[in-house]
């Protein structure tokens, strides 16, 4: 055995499989926190980024529980300029809804649609965006999973 055959076995990369996934359940409290540093650490945790064993291919995040929607902050003059746009399918059916009033009708709608953009756009990141889980105030339902509360 040669000595280039010991560096080629000591150095493998060790690709997880999805049977070997396990998930948990965390708990991010959005209260006061800038919307797109707090989106990149949800699109972190969804996709397992914060893993050492992270596999792009296979999906090994965890579950993300987002509790105090409505009191997320945007910096600047986003909160008046903001618009949230889509179109219903409809002739002229284009439809513009600022930040204000989306954030007093859904404002789960604002944290997805953030980590949806910080997502890579595949079939991947659609069963990823599954175990998001966005809530208006401190309340959850979601207590069978034990989740775990982490600051950020």
């Amino acid at each position: 055995m040669t000595q280039k055959d010991n560096i080629n076995r000591d150095n493998r990369t060790t690709l997880k499989k999805k049977e070997d996934v396990k998930r948990d359940w965390f708990i991010l409290d959005a209260a006061g926190k800038t919307l797109g540093r707090f989106a990149s650490e949800v699109s972190k945790i969804l996709r397992g980024k914060h893993r050492a064993d992270f596999t792009p291919s296979v999906d090994s995040g965890d579950g993300v529980i987002v509790i105090n929607a409505e009191k997320i902050h945007v910096s600047g003059s986003k909160r008046v300029q903001k618009i949230y746009r889509y179109y219903t399918g409809a002739m002229s059916g284009l439809r513009e809804i600022p930040f204000e009033t989306m954030c007093a009708r859904n404002p789960g709608y604002i944290i997805e649609r953030a980590v949806w953009g910080m997502m890579p756009k595949s079939r991947l990141a659609k069963q990823q965006m599954r175990r998001l889980r966005v809530s208006r105030d401190a309340e959850h339902e979601l207590q069978a999973q034990q989740p775990i509360s982490v600051t950020i």
